[in-house]
């Protein structure tokens, strides 16, 4: 039999052949030859480069969400502040959002193809059955990962989001997803967003302080109410300000002990902060999972448009998602980072650039794909997405071992340029073992853990080889 790298041809078809179409029971799991490598190649490519981002949450205290503010290692004074501005301007408009958008795309894409594969095979009384066991053994997955490794867990809310929306509309036409989708994500993803970060009423309150300040400047005499906003705004701006006591309160926090994180994770997921957490990244994961289930029909996401049509959507994605976060970027750089700034500036267009971005990126590796070039990556990135469970916890693993449970304890420790040399560590780690992997095993470990609790049974591990 073919090693496992081989098994999965980097074609852009499902093959099935004959003899495993007869073998094929109603509620087996997806063989290595049925899998769409694209598809794969795009997961891998978006879970390794979700870690650009994550990196910032591993590696070191944030004043905001992203930017390298309130870290011990100040990123924009010293010799490095230029190259930090600009690995700051490249991971905002090449990876900020828009990796987890496209994974969240390829989430909602795998939801149609697993359904459809399984009703094809007459699967269909007993797909609902799988789907809600496979949704609801992630959400357990994702919490356990949540309150024992991470409190950046994305699995809960995707097994939640799948289990509260996905299944009912996965009939739906490419056009309503794509539509709708895209409406959940511009409109409520950036309300949910400002009502979750309080943007609104910061935005709101520096203007009533505005007016205040601009009484006060001309002499007129300030009323109760009025003194009563300059206070809460004073508040505000005292709230968000980058002290020495605020970034070592934020370390104390993070290097408190295993136990204590795990404690304080748990609270993460109870009370009413916690509802509106979910309700917020619900909305988020929704609509990209839509857009991904429209785009999974219409074969954009399995390399069925033409090449011309890959560029140009490549193209235009760029063309309107780039100037947006590097304009706002720079606008929050000119003003210190200012927290009204980047509401404005970075925070408020956030979703636009995010969406677009995210389907350019995707056009791309798909170019990438039919082009039957960088094959050796291709297959390794494949690899990585086979697994992308796995990877996904090893990264937790790697990253917390390396900044707070291992003897080097580099949480902090490091600049912001020095977290992207840790990022390609771990990216070498996961391009290298995965396909290592998959040439022995049919699934990465958490992967076959997944399937066996979904299914009830112990799923075959081993490939087996043919005798000679």
């Amino acid at each position: 039999m073919m090693k496992a790298a081989e098994a999965v041809p980097l074609n852009l078809s499902v093959h099935v052949h004959e003899a495993d179409a007869e073998s094929i029971t109603l509620e087996q799991p997806t063989t290595s030859k049925e899998r769409i490598s694209s598809i794969d190649v795009l997961r891998g490519f978006a879970l390794l480069g979700i870690l650009m981002l994550n990196i910032n949450d591993f590696g070191a205290p944030e004043a905001a969400h992203d930017i390298p503010i309130g870290m011990p290692k100040p990123a924009f004074t010293g010799p490095h502040a230029h190259l930090n501005l600009a690995i700051l301007i490249l991971k905002w408009v090449f990876f900020e959002g828009k990796m987890r958008a496209l994974f969240s795309m390829l989430f909602g894409a795998g939801v149609v193809l697993m359904t459809s594969r399984a009703e094809k095979r007459g699967a269909g009384a007993q797909i609902a059955d799988i789907y809600l066991r496979r949704n609801m053994w992630l959400v357990a997955l994702g919490f356990l990962h949540g309150c024992f490794l991470w409190h950046g867990d994305i699995l809960f809310l995707y097994g939640l989001t799948a289990l509260l929306v996905l299944y009912p509309i996965r009939k739906l036409s490419a056009k309503t997803l794509l539509t709708v989708g895209t409406f959940i994500s511009l409109v409520l993803g950036t309300y949910a967003l400002f009502e979750y970060t309080g943007s609104e009423h910061d935005l709101r309150l520096s203007k009533h302080a505005a007016v205040v300040a601009a009484d006060r400047r001309t002499g007129k005499i300030i009323t109760l109410e009025q003194k009563a906003v300059e206070t809460e705004w004073n508040a505000l701006v005292e709230k968000h300000k980058v002290t020495d006591a605020s970034i070592q309160k934020a370390m104390a926090s993070a290097q408190a002990g295993y136990w204590t994180n795990v404690n304080e994770r748990r609270h993460d997921y109870i009370g009413s902060r916690a509802a509106l957490e979910y309700i917020t990244f619900i909305i988020e994961s929704l609509g990209a999972m839509m857009i991904g289930m429209g785009l999974f029909k219409t074969g954009f996401l399995t390399g069925e448009k033409s090449y011309a049509t890959y560029a140009w959507t490549a193209l235009i994605g760029f063309a309107v998602s780039a100037p947006i976060y590097l304009i706002g970027i720079l606008k929050a750089y000119a003003g210190g980072f200012f927290f009204l700034d980047l509401e404005k500036w970075v925070f408020l267009p956030y979703y636009f650039p995010r969406e677009a971005g995210a389907i350019a990126l995707a056009a791309a590796v798909m170019m990438v794909v039919k082009s039957n070039i960088l094959r050796t990556l291709q297959h390794a990135l494949a690899a990585v997405g086979q697994t992308a469970l796995s990877n996904y916890i090893l990264t937790t693993v790697i990253c917390q071992f390396l900044f707070l449970w291992g003897p080097w304890k580099l949480y902090g420790k490091l600049e912001y340029f020095q977290l992207v040399c840790v990022v390609f560590g771990v990216w070498s780690v996961n391009l290298i073992i995965s396909p290592i992997w998959l040439r022995t095993f049919r699934f990465g470990p958490i992967e076959w853990l997944w399937r066996s609790l979904t299914y009830v049974k112990l799923q075959p591990m081993l490939i087996k080889r043919q005798s000679a």
